[in-house]
Parts: structure tokens; sequence; C-alpha cells
């Protein structure tokens, strides 16, 4: 009997060890189910804007018959990318295409360097399609003759640069592109009033100063000729791409990436497949870019009442250097140096021709 009185308690003290675990176990689980059942919630958006993502890559799309292997790694290797801007969307109706924009950069995965420089729109030059030149004419005619392949044979020509690979994007992309990262931060030199992405004129009124602008604000910012000249005007569509690919590097939710990756898939068109792009927008993320920016010089002259633009052959050589050692292609010399200064070859061609 004895032991059974002295068995009681012992037994009573497991039993009380036993519910402290239970209570133990209950608050450890009344946290861990939550954060659980959070990151599997994340973890199934992440599968699913992955999903929407490569979608939408596969919708963008676009081979075209270039007649040569591109053999360069996104992952590894320096590439080079030619953005097209096409202005003419359903709201404009233009009935034609012409390339508004056009952007050739090279992008460095490992030492993340961006070097860009705007071709502009109105440049004279050989238009060339399938190897053959057709004639001369401004560069944004290319488009209309053979859409990306003949606009990419035609700036190769040009710039004596391979272009790698390509993406097309019209102005809806634009527009949407900005509003679904909140806008974007640009310094805005003058005052402007402009028309809006209808044609609708005087609809969009900006003042000087930096600001958040809208899809478009940034794209009345982008289009003007009114303030300055087609090389300025392309150098700001540089800075603009800049501000878009710094604040979407920057965004803090997935769902406005999601946004964005939607926008894109349906109104870009490129030949980069879904896994190097993501490669190359990985790497923006394990560290900021920097961007070097060039601009041609140049000088305007008339053409059967047209104006076009010729740029300067000593500073389409010096450019063509800069990207060519950019790409491995050439090694830095003399024009390298930080306070080396080209003398621009000022006996154009057809300035004199047609002046």
């Amino acid at each position: 009997m004895k032991k059974n009185k002295q068995a009681g308690p012992a037994h009573s003290s497991r039993r009380r060890t036993k519910r402290k675990k239970s209570k133990k176990e209950k608050i450890i689980l009344s946290f861990m189910i939550p954060i659980l059942t959070v990151l599997l919630l994340v973890a199934v958006y992440a599968a699913k804007m992955f999903a929407t993502a490569e979608n939408a890559a596969g919708e963008s799309y676009h081979s075209i018959d270039r007649g040569k292997e591109i053999e360069v790694d996104p992952l590894k290797d320096t590439i080079s990318l030619l953005v097209m801007g096409v202005d003419d969307t359903e709201n404009r109706n233009l009935g034609s295409s012409r390339t508004d924009s056009l952007i050739y950069l090279t992008i460095d995965p490992k030492s993340h360097e961006v070097n860009m420089v705007s071709i502009p729109r109105d440049t004279y030059t050989e238009i060339v399609k399938d190897g053959q030149v057709l004639n001369y004419n401004k560069i944004n005619s290319a488009y209309e003759y053979g859409e990306e392949k003949t606009t990419i044979e035609t700036v190769e020509n040009l710039l004596d640069l391979p272009v790698h690979y390509y993406a097309t994007f019209n102005f809806d992309a634009f527009l949407d592109i900005i509003d679904a990262l909140g806008g974007i931060e640009m310094d805005v030199p003058v005052a402007i009033s402009e028309q809006n992405s209808e044609g609708k004129m005087h609809q969009i009124e900006l003042q000087k100063g930096y600001q958040t602008l809208n899809g478009e604000e940034a794209l009345a910012l982008a289009r003007t000729r009114k303030i300055d000249n087609d090389v300025k005007r392309g150098e700001r569509q540089q800075e603009i791409i800049q501000a878009i690919v710094k604040k979407a590097l920057s965004v803090g939710s997935v769902t406005k990436l999601a946004d964005v990756i939607e926008v894109i898939g349906s109104n870009m068109r490129t030949d980069m497949h879904f896994n190097d792009m993501l490669g190359v927008a990985q790497s923006g993320l394990t560290g900021a870019y920097t961007f070097h920016s060039y601009i041609f010089d140049w000088t305007d002259f008339k053409k059967n009442g047209a104006s076009m633009v010729e740029l300067f052959p000593d500073s389409v050589e010096y450019i063509s250097h800069k990207f060519k050692v950019a790409l491995d292609l050439e090694e830095p010399d003399e024009r390298d140096a930080e306070d080396y200064q080209f003398q621009t070859n000022y006996q154009t061609e057809y300035a004199n021709q047609y002046n």
C-alpha cells in the first residue's frame, strides 16, 4: 500500500510535465502555423508569378532568320541589344510602322555595366536587307522594308557592330510599364505642353524640375521635339530607360512586378529566351548597374524638302570602338584615355551634297 501511495505523486508529476510540454508545443504551433502558411502562400504566389512571367515571355518571343548563330551566353558574356520603339498603336492607327526610337546597348553581367547610344530616327544611311543595300533613306524607314530583320542589318552596317538580340516595344508598353511601376522620377528640363498618346494636342502639361511622371507624362517628355532636337530627344529617351530600369530593380512589391511582366508580354517582341532574360534581370538584383551614355556628333540637311541627320564619321568610329571594347572585339587604345578628344571630320558627305 505504501508503495502505491508513493507512486502517486511521481505519476502526477509526469502528467504535469506532459501538460507543460503540450502547452509549449501548442504555443510553438500557434506561431509556426501562420508563418508556414504565409511562406506557403509566398511560394505559391512566386511560382504563379514565375509562370506568369514565363507565359508572358513566351507570348513576346519572336525569332527571326538572320542567317547566323548567336554565339554568346547572356548569363556570362557581354551581350548587345537593339531596342526599337514603334510608334503605331491601336489608338494612333498610323497605317505604317517606323521606329520612332532606336537604342543600341551592351550589357555586361559581370561588371554590371551598360553602354547606350541612341541613333537619331532621321539618320540618313544605307538601308540593308538580306545583305544588299536597297537605297539611302532615314534609318527609321528600315522597319517598313523588313521589320526587325532589316532594321538590325541596317544598324549593324551603320555602326559596324553585331546585334545579338532585339526588343521591340510599342508605345502602349511604354505607358503601361511606367504606370505599373507607379511612375518614374525624372528631371524635366523645361516646361512643356505636348500631345497625349492618342495625338490630342496640349493634353500633357509638365513643369520644369524633378518630379514623378506617369506613363503619359514620360511619353510626352520622350517624344517632344519642341524643346531641342532629334539627338537630344534620343538622349532623353536613354535617361528615361535608365529611370525605368532603376525603378524596376528597386520596386518593393511583387504584385507590381507581376503587372509589369504581363504588360511586357503583350506589348513586346524579342528573340531572347525567358531563361536568358531572367538571368540578366537577376544579375541586376545582385548589384546595381552603371550606365554609360554616348551621343553622336551630327549635322542636319534637307533632301527633297525633308530634314535629314548625318552622323559625323569620326564620331561613329569613336563610339563603335567604345562598344567593340565592351564586347571584347577590340583592345583598348589611346581613344579610351579619359582626356582623349577625337577630331570630328566636318567635311560631311551628305550635307555638302544637298545644301
